[in-house]
């Protein structure tokens, strides 16, 4: 592999690290006093930088690696001013949020963010046209860079209110709404099993069962952003399209599942023991996220779930850290853009082990408030866990300086 692409990976990993320390100082900052910092600013700043300096550096850079390996000319060099202005803008917010809440200078890094993401998509679209080969990964990846744009919508919406200062809470939530899923559950999973797709065709032929599959999730897709909207009015005919969404989306993971285990004789070796353990937690995360979409149909489960902050806060965690992070460093290993040195092999085991923590202590928690109980030093607990997030990234981190 290339040394610049490469160093894009180092990169946001280093942005993971920066992540997991903002998430200590949140957590920190719940049980003891830290005066000089806006506990709801300092959250929008991480959130931002989550998405945009950890993920959407990491799926940017490891898609232009996908295009670099099926083409014999170098197409790092047109995107390389694409993954800077992307750093440039998520460094930008990392900065101004914090410092400001929703102001000047975080809107103009936000919106900068969401034009390179439209010129990154429009290039990359184009260059996927160009391939000899049209795979499924290519239809996956197209899905992800349009939802990728098509979430932007919300975020204007939401920038729109702001400024404005006339905010509806059912508008409000449904622009959040919308942003979230066409992030999470667009460009976020989309590009994610668009380079697990890529991989798999590699070493089985399963093009057609794997074609099946996406035209499933991208059924699924627009519809199922009602599922975050099930308390709002919706006619039955819609909430019909968002019950079929929901199982569309566990049928089609069952297929791919059934796939994966079909063919595992020839997929075993090519995976390490680190990378198999990653991301079979990353895909038992995945699995509770889908059953839980699932469940969330009936109405009195989906007023349970939006009701109560804990439960909407473990769930968006579930998906960013339990699916997307832990696919992410499991694709990095598998497809030995590191190696493994013992640095990296402890980090990985403490970084899963500790999302796995959080996801217990954020339910238990969710679970408590429905029954307006206090779980007693559960904040001290999430503390301990968001510290064990920080170390394992730290120890990936320093890892990829050996």
């Amino acid at each position: 592999m290339e040394f610049p692409l490469f160093r894009w990976l180092k990169i946001s990993l280093i942005n993971l690290l920066i992540v997991a320390c903002l998430g200590v100082i949140l957590r920190y900052k719940i049980l003891y006093p830290l005066p000089f910092i806006d506990q709801k600013h300092l959250l929008h700043g991480h959130a931002h930088f989550a998405f945009a300096g950890w993920i959407t550096q990491a799926i940017m850079a490891l898609l232009v690696l996908y295009l670099v390996k099926q083409q014999t000319n170098n197409n790092y060099k047109k995107y390389s001013w694409l993954l800077y202005a992307n750093l440039i803008t998520a460094y930008g917010m990392l900065i101004a949020f914090p410092i400001e809440g929703y102001g000047l200078f975080s809107i103009i890094f936000s919106t900068a963010s969401i034009i390179v993401s439209y010129v990154f998509a429009f290039y990359y679209w184009r260059d996927l046209n160009r391939l000899s080969i049209k795979s499924t990964a290519n239809a996956w990846f197209k899905a992800a860079v349009l939802f990728n744009a098509l979430s932007s919508l919300g975020a204007f919406a939401l920038t729109i209110m702001m400024v404005a200062k006339v905010i509806h809470q059912n508008w409000y939530l449904a622009a959040e709404y919308f942003y979230l899923h066409f992030q999470y559950n667009g460009w976020f999973f989309f590009a994610c099993m668009g380079l697990f797709t890529a991989f798999i065709s590699r070493h089985t032929n399963t093009e057609n069962t794997l074609h099946k599959i996406f035209r499933l999730f991208a059924f699924a897709i627009v519809p199922a952003y009602f599922l975050s909207a099930l308390w709002m009015d919706i006619p039955v005919w819609v909430y019909i399209l968002v019950i079929l969404a929901a199982i569309a989306q566990v049928v089609g993971w069952w297929w791919l599942v059934k796939l994966i285990r079909k063919n595992w004789a020839l997929l075993k070796p090519k995976f390490s023991t680190v990378s198999k353990y990653i991301l079979a937690c990353s895909a038992a995360a995945l699995t509770a996220k889908l059953l839980l979409q699932l469940g969330s149909t009936i109405p009195s489960l989906s007023d349970l779930a939006f009701g109560f902050r804990p439960i909407v806060i473990g769930y968006l965690h579930l998906v960013l850290l339990g699916v997307i992070t832990l696919f992410l460093l499991g694709c990095m290993f598998a497809e030995d853009y590191f190696y493994l040195n013992k640095w990296a092999v402890s980090g990985v085991f403490i970084f899963a082990g500790a999302v796995i923590l959080n996801e217990i202590l954020l339910m238990v928690q969710g679970v408590a408030a429905i029954t307006y109980n206090a779980i007693p030093f559960i904040n001290e607990m999430l503390l301990v866990a968001a510290f064990f997030l920080f170390a394992g990234a730290l120890f990936i981190s320093v890892s990829k300086k050996k």
